[in-house]
């Protein structure tokens, strides 16, 4: 199967399992064809079976409950129970129980393909070491979450950069026209929504890649003279099911985050199959673009591993397990195995382009 049959194919089951916005799998195709990177990030569905082929080795790896679509632009900030702002992975659609080393595998091919559009300045073989070893210390050591108060001050520094100020953040919400939305979502939203909220009204929302095609809300609302915001997204079982043969209609993204290591965000929750969070300018992904222009690209790829390694002990039993395989590999496995998959998404997205044009 190739990426146009694999693409047809899922976006066939992707049907069968939510009523689809059309415009927005335009928009996805459209990111698809732009950039490489772009098309890693929204094919998961076929990331499944070449990764199987050609990392067969890894394939074999220990499974934990992992992120799956993991790559260097799945990460934010959020505010935990105590207003404190926390940095970590963001999005969690794909989320099952995979061998550990497809997220390894995936976020250093992701930081290899950010390289190739000067998203990043680092080097392939200093990339993937810095994931690698920001991995190894948290599956060695004691782990802890990313809270951005008196330590980690260059991801505060990103978290509070000028790109994500609230003037600016909400400019692009702003802009989007108010839709009519299912009565059962609206209710969802609005029961997540502070007592006093007004001027409320719900637009419809795109964004990401991976995700593009499914209904995505947001209730924007001022309390108090300020803004306020709650989105609503339709799940589905991971494409890591669809793609191996094995779906199942549990949704595992709000069980991977209570059972991470992380202090975790009070306002996100799967109601139904509807995943409801808090929106705002701390509360949302962090581009790369948003980096300190002088930033250590070496310390936040070491923290994307060790982010990744959070996650990842949340499955019981893991760290012995992840520890002993580890060691087991062979000096440069990520790398090599990084370069391969890069070779095999790009081949894959001039495929795409071609059939395109």
């Amino acid at each position: 199967m190739n990426i146009l049959q694999a693409t047809q194919a899922y976006e066939k089951w992707l049907r069968s399992r939510v009523k689809v916005v059309d415009a927005d799998l335009a928009e996805k195709h459209h990111k698809m064809e732009a950039s490489c990177f772009s098309f890693m990030r929204a094919t998961f569905y076929r990331w499944v079976p070449t990764w199987a082929e050609t990392c067969a080795v890894l394939a074999g790896a220990p499974k934990v409950l992992a992120v799956g679509d993991l790559h260097v632009e799945n990460f934010g900030t959020w505010r935990d129970g105590e207003a404190r702002l926390v940095w970590g992975i963001n999005d969690f659609d794909e989320a099952a129980l995979m061998p550990y080393t497809i997220d390894l595998v995936r976020l250093a091919t992701s930081a290899l393909l950010a390289r190739k559009e000067r998203k990043l300045r680092s080097a392939p073989d200093k990339a993937c070491a810095a994931i690698l070893e920001g991995y190894q210390q948290q599956i060695g050591n004691r782990a802890e979450p990313y809270v951005l108060e008196e330590h980690h001050l260059p991801l505060r520094a990103a978290a509070l950069s000028t790109e994500r100020d609230p003037a600016k953040y909400w400019q692009k919400p702003d802009e989007l026209q108010t839709v009519t939305t299912p009565p059962a979502v609206r209710k969802l939203l609005m029961a997540q929504m502070p007592k006093g909220v007004q001027n409320t009204r719900i637009v419809h929302r795109t964004a990401g890649a991976g995700s593009l095609g499914r209904p995505r809300f947001v209730a924007l609302a001022t309390l108090n003279g300020s803004r306020v915001a709650r989105e609503a997204k339709a799940m589905i079982p991971s494409a890591y099911g669809w793609a191996t043969g094995r779906v199942s209609d549990d949704l595992y993204c709000e069980k991977i985050t209570h059972n991470a290591i992380r202090s975790h965000d009070p306002y996100m929750s799967l109601a139904g199959t509807w995943l409801i969070r808090r929106l705002g300018p701390r509360c949302s992904a962090i581009d790369l673009n948003m980096l300190p222009a002088k930033s250590d690209e070496q310390y936040f790829l070491e923290a994307m591993g060790c982010e990744t390694a959070n996650i990842h002990l949340g499955s019981v039993g893991a760290r012995p397990k992840i520890r002993a395989h580890l060691a087991r590999l062979p000096k440069g496995w990520l790398h090599q195995a990084a370069k391969e998959m890069a070779d095999v998404v790009m081949n894959d997205w001039a495929d795409w382009k071609n059939a395109s044009r």
